[in-house]
């Protein structure tokens, strides 16, 4: 049986060979980032402790793909990864242990641009997959990302992109029957969701 980590791996390359291959190497825009993501709810379900990490924020690295449409409209795959140190669990016989956590996700969906000039404020709107792990341990869960920002073409084929993003990761459904009558049953659904914020800058390479 194929990993969980083979699994995430695989999905973030057929992503990004299937935007490529949708544009046929004409008009593709390539775009390596770096950022700084926030949001310690990710670190918590990592290491299944709840540590006061949500006022930890780490640096994150990723990539970029847009295959252009029509009217501004682009297909968006997006890959990147979130690295940092947590505190370790509270049973650790060492106070100051900190406990190695990735945070990666792997996306496609849709961006906007709203100006055809050298100023292209946009759009996004992403769905995939997150990836948590942290010593020798990994979960993949369902997630959506939303966000925007501007390119900014100072020559047509290099440009700077500046974006802010919120993910949102499902990390766990449950759904109870409550009570059933007259044929019909009502259910109870909680749904526990972990958030980040995450601003990058990146420079845009659009091939020909």
């Amino acid at each position: 049986m194929p990993s969980r980590r083979s699994t995430s791996v695989g999905a973030t390359a057929l992503i990004v060979w299937l935007a490529a291959r949708a544009v046929g190497a004409q008009g593709l825009e390539l775009m390596p980032f770096g950022g700084y993501r926030f949001g310690g709810g990710s670190f918590e379900l990592a290491t299944d402790h709840p540590a006061d990490s949500d006022l930890d924020g780490s640096p994150a690295l990723g990539l970029v793909v847009n295959v252009p449409l029509s009217n501004g409209l682009q297909v968006e795959a997006l890959v990147t990864q979130q690295r940092a140190r947590v505190p370790a669990a509270a049973a650790s016989f060492d106070a100051g242990a900190l406990r190695r956590v990735t945070v990666g996700h792997a996306q496609v969906g849709g961006l906007q641009e709203f100006s055809a000039g050298r100023v292209r404020p946009f759009l996004t709107g992403v769905l995939g997959l997150t990836r948590y792990a942290s010593d020798g341990n990994s979960e993949v869960r369902f997630a959506i990302g939303a966000g925007g920002g501007v390119k900014l073409f100072a020559v047509p084929r290099l440009g700077l992109r500046l974006d802010g993003r919120v993910y949102t990761t499902f990390v766990d459904a449950d759904a109870r029957f409550v009570v059933c009558a007259v044929g019909a049953c009502r259910t109870s659904l909680h749904v526990d969701v972990a958030w980040q914020a995450e601003f990058s800058a990146g420079i845009v390479f659009r091939l020909p």
